[in-house]
């Protein structure tokens, strides 16, 4: 009888102990939308955004939906979080200053290289017509297709692949985001840039110093000026390995 009682409080102390674990991971979406408010004018328009499209997008899309349950509580904070296999999503200012940089307009062809977790292609779907965005890691690129399905992101097309050879079955593009950085510009970026298109690309060593640089393509002659000095995990895959032989 004694072992039978000890093994009902047992029992019981784990049931309460789950129970309570639950309670601490709920998430309180109310504050998280006061916290997305607050993030855009906070962390972004104050520092410089401006585009007012932009703006809304960042208000519009659920970043929390796009990273793991564990972290959705500091989805607002100004910081990248982790979203496995060694990535992160890119803090909310980054992603709001590099889709101002492309200017859109809302019926460009946009191509993103490094997908990750899909946040920064439902920003990009808000804003333009078209968007096509590669992952060279398969969990994350397979991951991030079923997210923005189920999120109702019907303009965006998915590959895993490699992208610093970028999608020459869809281009030009009116628009190209990259969102690791390789140590040097790849010519397939460039040529299948639109007349007119841009590009933004960090671009550097990972750890030196690494710059945002804007690509504009005018009249067949490429321009590029640096914007902010930034950190990104870098591009990875076959290619990127053949040109540092």
């Amino acid at each position: 009888m004694r072992k039978k009682v000890v093994l009902f409080l047992i029992i019981s102390c784990l049931m309460v102990l789950n129970c309570c674990r639950k309670k601490v991971v709920k998430v309180n979406y109310k504050e998280l939308e006061k916290k997305r408010k607050a993030m855009v004018v906070e962390q972004i328009e104050k520092r410089g955004v401006k585009d007012k499209r932009v703006l809304e997008a960042m208000e519009r899309v659920l970043r929390h939906e796009f990273v793991p349950e564990k972290y959705r509580a500091f989805a607002y904070e100004d910081s990248p979080l982790p979203i496995g296999e060694g990535q992160t999503i890119s803090q909310p200012y980054i992603v709001a200053l590099m889709t101002e940089c492309l200017n859109l307009e809302g019926e460009e062809k946009v191509l993103e290289v490094g997908t990750g977790s899909g946040y920064q292609a439902a920003i990009l779907s808000e804003l333009s017509k078209e968007v096509y965005t590669i992952e060279i890691l398969e969990p994350l690129a397979k991951k991030a297709e079923e997210l923005l399905k189920k999120l109702g992101y019907r303009n965006v097309k998915v590959k895993y692949g490699d992208g610093y050879l970028g999608w020459e079955e869809y281009a030009p593009f009116d628009g190209i985001i990259v969102t690791c950085a390789p140590e040097h510009i790849p010519q397939p970026l460039i040529d299948q840039l639109a007349e007119g298109g841009r590009m933004v690309i960090p671009v550097g060593e990972v750890h030196f110093t690494q710059f945002l640089k804007l690509v504009e393509k005018r009249e067949g002659k490429v321009t590029m000026r640096n914007v902010i000095p930034v950190r990104f995990v870098p591009m990875t895959g076959d290619e990127v390995e053949k040109q540092k032989r």
